[in-house]
């Protein structure tokens, strides 16, 4: 039986080995995008449960996979390396969490199910292969599009969402991918790890990052029919900002995390004029 010391240390060690801040706001954005396409209070609860609990399996299957390379070369920021949490008990999370996801997917019906279950697959094989080959940015533009899909369709009536709100959300993807690549490339190439971002080089792959991002806030400005209103231009305005932002700290500073938070506010950005314009996002299937 452990102890409550060693209890803490190992509910720190799964918080942090979850990748928390992008797991939370991934599952923030779904509830929230949830909400603004009319779902029931049941419907965005499931929708959260649900994307939370990929999540989840996501992250810890990352740093399960990764421990052996994690160990290699140090990376004590790493909860296993730190001695938090071992392997082991990261795998069974991990297992556990996808179980979790599996079952409640089914709820929201068959079809949405098996939408969602593909994107959680994409981050599974994320980490256990492709990350370290040239399709490394394949996983994060089918699992982010296919997300928003998720969310359309658990959504009540018979909608389907429309082309540019799946490519707007695939450009994201891609985009944080990059820029979550950046800090680590010399590491990761050091194990074997030479994903799209590390064979690029640095140099290119941070003007990559924020070409991306810039991309989908254009996307998400110009999809939506009719022309663009003052809270899509000024909204568009903030989300390329952050992404210039992104660009311009990635060439300062090299190993720092701010290019992905950045890359996560322009997200949260353009989910937010995401959700002010579902009647264009959600049409008729």
């Amino acid at each position: 039986m452990m102890s409550g010391t060693e209890t803490r240390r190992l509910a720190g060690g799964l918080v942090l080995a979850s990748h928390p801040v992008p797991a939370a706001v991934v599952t923030g954005l779904a509830a929230a995008l949830a909400v603004a396409l009319g779902s029931d209070g049941v419907t965005v609860a499931l929708v959260t449960l649900v994307v939370g609990t990929g999540q989840l399996s996501i992250g810890w299957s990352n740093d399960w996979i990764d421990a052996a390379r994690d160990v290699a070369v140090g990376r004590t920021d790493k909860p296993v390396v730190a001695g938090l949490v071992t392997a082991p008990a990261l795998r069974a999370a991990a297992v556990g969490a996808l179980a979790v996801c599996v079952a409640v997917s089914l709820a929201l019906g068959l079809v949405p199910a098996m939408v969602h279950l593909a994107a959680v697959g994409g981050g599974w094989a994320y980490n256990a292969r492709l990350k370290a080959t040239v399709w490394s940015w394949l996983p994060y533009a089918l699992s982010f599009g296919l997300l928003m899909v998720f969310v359309v369709l658990a959504a009540p009536g018979t909608r389907v969402p429309a082309g540019w709100a799946v490519a707007a959300a695939a450009l994201l993807g891609v985009g944080a991918h990059v820029a979550n690549t950046l800090p680590d490339l010399e590491d990761d190439a050091s194990t074997g790890v030479r994903g799209m971002p590390h064979r690029l080089g640095r140099r290119v792959a941070g003007v990559l990052a924020p070409c991306l991002l810039v991309c989908a806030a254009v996307v998400v400005v110009v999809g939506p029919a009719g022309a663009p209103g003052p809270v899509a231009w000024t909204g568009g305005a903030v989300a390329v900002g952050l992404a210039l932002a992104a660009g311009a700290m990635a060439v300062a500073r090299p190993r720092s995390r701010a290019p992905f938070g950045l890359g996560m506010a322009v997200a949260v950005v353009c989910v937010a004029l995401l959700a002010a314009a579902t009647a264009d996002i959600a049409v008729p299937g």
